[in-house]
């Protein structure tokens, strides 16, 4: 195994890396704080901060009052140092989201797709509105991940197959990369929620759970060992093919909706679900909403034990720990579904996961695309220092 020597450069790389990460997470800083947190003697953390200054990575953002002598400077990242943009595609929606280097959201937009059937297009489009919403100039971009239904191949990073975005298929994402010059990654819309509700949600920091998107469609984003697992074709999570006892597998699995799984609880399943219990509601989150609102106990008697069909056999496979509900149906449910899921679930499986529901406020797949666009910024910008 070859190793990289400790060379005087590549120590300084190292401790920018640290030191950049820490401003990130901690600052803003003084000299002194930084060097403290780091190990850094004084001079070292001086000529760190100076070169990081000459790059444009940090700034004095302030100052800090002391005992006797001048107030010490406090250090800061550099927001406008770079710029990374995330995607949400929908058949009838595409939102673009920009963050600085910070995380920090300064622009979000939604664009109607209708009319245009070039995805390159339709992207760049976007991606322009919202730059131009923030006074964010395109070169100072560094990277871009779109979110979309449908398999991603793990192998092209093209998606391999989406029944509502059929223009989206092999060679769209080499020519967004050519078109916008920048990292372009299309990824999972589910999964995309799944980083999002370990940054921002009720599996904040944690590495091994499952999130189950439930709505008219049906996915899962599994997060194991703090890694997404996208599976050798990149079809884990599509829960929607789990065989079911009592209903019918599917004749052709080039229908979507014919999984067991899906004809147990996907949108037809709710509405007629909500027939029966006499709910009233436009859309599965309407149904559920109004269930919870109004009491109606076997209703959401009824949805929990189907959905904690899926939800135990994840769990016996899996271990995960912890289930989060999303999803129009999840988010709709509230603590009410995913209380009755979770003891469903005690009754069958013997690991008895504890289920919970999302925490993500706002678009969750738009905020899993800058989360994961901004892993890749910093990446990036963080390596160059020296």
């Amino acid at each position: 195994m070859s190793r990289r020597p400790g060379t005087p450069r590549l120590l300084r790389q190292l401790n920018d890396r640290a030191a950049l990460e820490l401003l990130l997470s901690s600052g803003p800083l003084t000299r002194a704080e930084l060097g403290e947190h780091t190990g850094l003697s004084k001079v070292t953390a001086g000529q760190l901060l100076a070169r990081l200054e000459d790059r444009d990575l940090v700034a004095v953002v302030g100052e800090q009052a002391g005992g006797r002598g001048p107030n010490a400077a406090l250090y800061g990242v550099v927001p406008s140092c770079a710029y990374v943009v995330g995607l949400d595609v929908l058949p009838d929606r595409i939102s673009a989201g920009v963050a600085d280097i910070t995380g920090e959201t300064v622009a979000e937009i939604s664009v109607d797709p209708n009319g245009h059937d070039d995805p390159v297009r339709l992207v760049q489009g976007a991606v322009r509105k919202a730059c131009e919403s923030g006074g964010i100039p395109m070169s100072g971009l560094r990277a871009f991940v779109i979110g979309t239904r449908g398999v991603v191949d793990p192998r092209t990073g093209d998606v391999r197959f989406s029944l509502d975005l059929p223009s989206w298929h092999e060679g769209v994402l080499a020519g967004l990369r050519r078109h916008l010059n920048v990292p372009v990654t299309i990824e999972n819309d589910v999964n995309l929620a799944a980083l999002a509700e370990r940054c921002h949600g009720a599996a904040l920091d944690m590495d091994d759970f499952v999130l189950v998107w439930a709505g008219v469609g049906q996915g899962l984003g599994v997060m194991l060992g703090g890694r997404l697992h996208r599976g050798f074709t990149g079809g884990a999570g599509e829960i929607g093919w789990l065989p079911v006892p009592g209903e019918p597998l599917p004749t052709d699995v080039g229908e979507p909706q014919s999984g067991s799984f899906q004809r147990l609880v996907g949108g037809d399943a709710v509405a007629g679900l909500a027939d029966a219990h006499g709910v009233a509601g436009d859309s599965v989150g309407d149904y559920v909403r109004t269930a919870v609102t109004g009491g109606s106990e076997s209703f959401l008697d009824e949805l929990a034990g189907r959905l904690a069909v899926g939800v135990a056999a994840v769990a016996v496979v899996l271990d995960p720990g912890l289930i989060v509900l999303g999803g129009d149906v999840g988010r709709a449910g509230g603590s009410a579904l995913a209380a009755r899921v979770e003891e469903a679930v005690a009754r069958v499986c013997p690991s008895q996961p504890r289920v919970v529901t999302t925490e993500v406020r706002g678009n969750p797949v738009l905020r899993g695309a800058l989360v994961s666009a901004l892993h890749q910024a910093r990446e990036q910008v963080f390596s160059q220092t020296v």
